[in-house]
């Protein structure tokens, strides 16, 4: 008997006896003491430790992701969320489209174009002012001779504004040509119909000017035809000419003024002339550039 080990004649009892001090002398209570704290620690997905409980606590996902927004669980919720992002991005264009236009609009009321719509409405004001009274009296000739100046001074800056200042408007473009003829061709009626200026220089620079709108217009799919020193001291000689005739002027300064005015005129025919000569050379080098294009594409 003295050969038997213990562990074999105490039975299942004496071996647990055995086995218990061996392990450390661990009880129940203290071995599932550490289980539990083992779960804790374990860093997995089994077992609901610590790490996986910390990780979808709600407090610590709001402060680590901060910006992003709490998903919704139900489907109406994302359907709305989506159909509120596709009318944002659909109203947006629609708002820049707006902007635009009125950014647009708003461009039309610049101070060069302002200047322009002066000159028009001086038009009928001078015509008023220059036959008021039979059309002789010094003082309401005096008068016209106001508005005229006012009208033929602003079509020298408004230009210029337009220009320097990038306000170059479709309706100034229209606009301001328009105003030109209408102030000048009101001012040469005038003048001949109350008998002070002769009806055929009237007709000469009317019809040169005329003539000269419309040749641009003919040969603008070619080219702009541009305004020469020549267009632009013929201007300035008119409006000197057509200015002192508005004044009831006597002596020696109604002499001054029919040279200025015989100057005024042939610088109207010679320009005119150079005008013509520049729309047909522009003409003949469009039609050459559009056979060349043509021979190009078909080879």
């Amino acid at each position: 008997m003295t050969g038997v080990p213990a562990s074999a004649a105490g039975g299942p009892s004496g071996a647990r006896r055995a086995k218990g001090p061996a392990s450390g002398g661990l009880t129940p209570a203290s071995g599932r003491a550490l289980a539990r704290e083992a779960r804790d620690t374990a860093p997995g997905e089994s077992g609901g430790g610590r790490a996986r409980r910390d990780a979808s606590s709600p407090e610590d996902v709001r402060a680590t992701s901060p910006s992003s927004p709490p998903a919704s669980s139900s489907p109406e919720g994302t359907g709305n969320a989506g159909t509120a992002e596709a009318q944002g991005s659909t109203r947006a264009p629609r708002g820049g489209k707006i902007a635009a236009a009125a950014v647009d609009q708003a461009s039309v009321w610049n101070i060069a174009n302002l200047l322009t719509m002066l000159r028009l409405l001086l038009v009928p004001a001078f015509v008023m002012l220059m036959l008021a009274d039979g059309g002789y009296d010094p003082a309401w000739r005096s008068l016209a001779w106001a508005a005229f100046a006012i009208a033929m001074i602003t079509d020298l800056f408004d230009g210029h504004l337009a220009r320097t200042y990038n306000l170059v408007t479709d309706f100034g473009k229209i606009a301001d040509p328009i105003a030109d003829k209408a102030i000048m061709g009101a001012a040469l009626i005038c003048l001949s119909a109350l008998g002070d200026l002769p009806w055929w220089v009237t007709g000469v620079i009317l019809g040169r000017e005329l003539g000269i709108t419309l040749l641009r217009f003919l040969v603008i799919r070619y080219g702009v035809i541009p305004a020469s020193r020549g267009g632009k001291l013929k201007t300035l000689t008119q409006g000197v000419a057509v200015g002192m005739y508005v004044l009831a002027l006597t002596g020696w300064l109604a002499t001054l003024r029919w040279w200025v005015m015989a100057a005024a005129v042939v610088l109207t025919v010679v320009t005119g002339l150079d005008y013509v000569k520049q729309a047909i050379v522009l003409r003949r080098q469009g039609i050459a550039e559009r056979e060349a294009a043509l021979e190009e594409t078909e080879e």
